[in-house]
Formats: structure tokens, sequence, C-alpha cells
């Protein structure tokens, strides 16, 4: 379940090229588990076909042919007061416009006059799609100014290559990224609404001169899951991360570090005003005493590196939780190869924390890199919770729905 799923949205689309793209966003929003109800202009059935878009959403294609049936004098009202969003995705100049000054000359902008902004948790939202003149003439951009200022939502455009040939601003924004901001916008309503999680992804990088480095396998997908997981419930989340190629959840405050030095002094900063640490990054437990300005050369045929142990940041903030009494809940998480409940068990008690999740590294199906994770869920009472083989994503969102507990209980 995301915060998508089951809600009513509609999907207004207009003469553009862009066209094309939203048949994905349709696409997207139905897989999500949303309704998903189009209405098309004139205009934007000579780019893409109702049909094109009654098969990505199994549901009725609304166009200006609706307007005289023997529904139209309540066709635009019902479409507008039964949906969760609005969204015109693509927008022309010529709709924004139409919009802007209260223009009701077909269905898709006779139901935006319909749409009441003031009394809705989620205001109208227009993605714009026009060349680069049209957009960035004074007349579209003082149309985009007045749907702002009565509340409308503007997603994008983005900079890239445009139908002319031209490389400017006014590509309608990918579809991925308008899902992951309709997606935020819904889960602004959840159950953890104003908590602040801090959230660690990823492995550190400890420096033996400027081309090598000592690292580890994770690659960062179980924090960023658990980032998506926090955000999807409500939470305002702050992700702090080593190197990763993974997009950063919408909504998402990230901060990039390397090495456990920097991790330390972002999570024991970030945790001043947080309620709620999950430590899932893989911080070195070591790294080089002594760091070479430059290359090490390949003389010899053993090389000896004297390492110094990092330090233990999850004992720093219980530490600092003894002072300040922030964050209220801190998650660890054990990545262990043997002993797993024993070792997890260990750590928990050692660092005072509310929960660890425990996993086997060693297991061919799960854990580092992959996507999927077995783990087990251990808190001080002596609870031990083992899950079977899921997604990483599902593991994060039955972890989040375990922190909420454990933040009630305090």
């Amino acid at each position: 379940m995301t915060p998508i799923s089951n809600k009513k949205i509609l999907l207004g689309i207009t003469g553009s090229i862009a066209a094309y793209k939203a048949a994905d966003l349709a696409s997207k929003l139905t897989q999500s588990g949303a309704i998903v109800d189009v209405i098309m202009t004139q205009s934007a059935t000579q780019f893409v076909s109702p049909l094109t878009f009654q098969s990505v959403t199994g549901r009725t294609v609304f166009t200006d042919n609706n307007l005289w049936g023997d529904k139209a004098h309540i066709l635009h009202v019902g479409l507008a007061h039964e949906c969760d969003m609005y969204i015109i995705a693509p927008a022309t100049a010529n709709t924004i416009a139409k919009i802007a000054y209260g223009f009701a000359d077909n269905l898709l902008s006779l139901t935006a006059l319909s749409y009441n902004t003031e009394n809705r948790y989620i205001p109208l939202i227009i993605a714009p799609a026009m060349d680069a003149g049209m957009y960035s003439n004074k007349t579209t951009q003082k149309n985009i100014h007045i749907l702002e200022d009565s509340g409308v939502i503007i997603i994008g455009p983005d900079f890239g290559h445009l139908a002319s040939g031209l490389i400017a601003k006014g590509r309608m924004t990918e579809s991925y990224d308008i899902l992951s901001q309709l997606r935020y916008l819904f889960s602004r309503s959840e159950n953890l609404k104003g908590v602040r999680i801090v959230i660690t992804a990823g492995g550190t990088q400890e420096p033996i001169d400027p081309v090598r480095i000592i690292t580890n396998h994770s690659s960062g997908k179980q924090g960023y899951a658990l980032s998506q997981a926090a955000i999807d419930a409500g939470a305002d989340v702050t992700l702090i991360s080593c190197p990763s190629s993974i997009p950063v959840p919408y909504g998402v405050q990230p901060i990039f570090v390397k090495t456990a030095m920097d991790m330390e002094i972002s999570v024991l900063e970030a945790c001043k005003k947080a309620d709620v640490l999950i430590m899932a990054a893989a911080v070195a437990d070591y790294r080089p005493l002594r760091q070479s300005s430059q290359k090490i050369k390949k003389h010899e045929r053993y090389l000896s590196i004297e390492l110094e142990a990092t330090t233990d940041i999850l004992s720093s903030v219980t530490e600092q939780r003894f002072r300040i009494d922030y964050p209220k809940v801190i998650v660890g998480f054990a990545a262990e190869t043997e002993n797993i409940i024993i070792n997890a068990q260990s750590k928990l008690e050692k660092k005072h924390l509310d929960m660890i999740v425990a996993n086997d590294i060693s297991a061919p199906d799960a854990g580092f890199s992959s996507d999927n994770n077995r783990v087990t869920i251990i808190t001080p009472d002596g609870s031990i919770e083992k899950l079977s083989l899921m997604s990483k994503i599902e593991v994060s969102h039955y972890i989040i729905n375990k922190v909420l507990s454990l933040l009630q209980n305090k």
C-alpha cells in the first residue's frame, strides 16, 4: 500500500506532443493502485487516442463529446467533486491561460473551474509543457503566477530537448518525478505527520590514498527504501547517505557523506531535533591510521596498512540522548554472518537501542545489493520477530509501522 492506493485521480490532458508522457503517467498511477479517470481536450485526441488511456486505466475516457450527453449538466461537477486530486499534465499555454482567467469552453477547463481549491486538501496541479518561447513569454509567466497565487501547484517544466529542436525549459516533467510528487502530497496526512526521522544509508568510504578506499558491499537500497516508507507515512525525513546512484525519494532532505567521521558529525547534529534515528548504514569499523597524500605505487609484493577503530556512532547517539532526550527512538541494524540473534541482542543491549533489525548478509537471496531482505526484529523486552523474505520496500514499511508503535509507547 502506498499513499496513492485507492485514491481517485482525475488526469486532464491537453493538446501537446507531451501527451504521450501522460499515457505513461496514467499507467504508473494505475499500477500504484490509484483509480484514474481521464479528460482529454479535442486537441489532445489528435496526439494520442482516448483508447490508449482507456487501455491503461481500464476506465472510460471523457472528451468534449460528453458535454452534449444526457448528463452534461452535472458531468463536470461530478468529476471535480468526486476525485481526490485533479492534475492537468501536459498543460499547454492555452489551457493555462483559460484556467487563470476562468474560461470554461471545454470539459477540461469547465471541470477545473468546478474544482474548488480553497476547501480541498490537495489543490489543483498543473504540469506545463510548451516550447521555450511560449513558456518564457511574459503573458504565460503572468498566468502561471496567477495560478500559483490562487493555490495551484505547478510541477515543472524541465530543461531539455523540445519538439522545435531547441534545448530550453519547457519539457513536461517525467512521469516518474510527477508520480513521486503526487505520492508525497498524499502522504502529508498520514500517521507520522510532523515526526522527524533521520535515516542513514550506504557504506562509508575510508581513504587509503587519493585513489583507493576501504569500503563494503552495502548498496544503500534498504536505507533509501526506509526513507520512502517514512515519507509515505507522513514523516519529515533526513537521509544521511554515503555515495549512491539510487534516486533520493521526493520530499526527503539528503545529506551526503563519505567517511565514518563525516557520518558521525552529520548524525549527531541531525539527531538534536529528531524523534527517530534509523541507523541502516554500514559504517566502517576501521580506517587507515594514516592517509597517503599521493597514490601509493606498486613497488613491493606486500603492503601493510595500519588501521585504527572508528567512533561507534550509535553509542555516541545514545550518550547524546541521555543529555538532551533526543531522539526518542533509536533503531540499529546488525549485518551478521553467524550467531545472528545472539550478536544482534548483544548490540541492542550494549548500545541501549529501542529496536534492532538483524539480517544474514551471507544469504544468497537477500542482504547487500539485493532488492530483497530477510530480517529479524528484536526489542529490549525479549521479543524476536522473524520475517519471511520480502522486498526491501515491504521490509521498510513493516519497520516504520513498528517505529510508530514505539513512539506511541514513549
